[in-house]
């Protein structure tokens, strides 16, 4: 499946999801985005992993995923609350 040892496959996706979180806070506090726009985005993303077919080379990939980005929002890691 993919060509990158398992460690590395988690570095790079704990990598790209800094970015995104940075990016996310980013738009939020430049009022590009309002907090009700970042968390539709991450439960749209969440959902997306929901109802995504689990691959039999990685079960369980996709709700490992959803669990990660259900908890973002629930610690509200990608919105700056008063």
């Amino acid at each position: 499946m993919n060509a990158l040892p398992k460690v590395e496959r988690s570095a790079s996706g704990a990598a790209a999801l800094s970015i995104c979180e940075s990016l996310l806070l980013a738009l939020g506090d430049l009022k590009i985005l309002s907090e009700q726009d970042v968390i539709g985005i991450m439960k749209d993303a969440t959902a997306a992993h929901r109802n995504a077919e689990e691959s039999p080379d990685e079960p369980g990939f996709h709700a490992e995923v959803a669990c990660i980005l259900e908890g973002i929002v629930a610690g509200g890691n990608s919105v700056r609350r008063p």
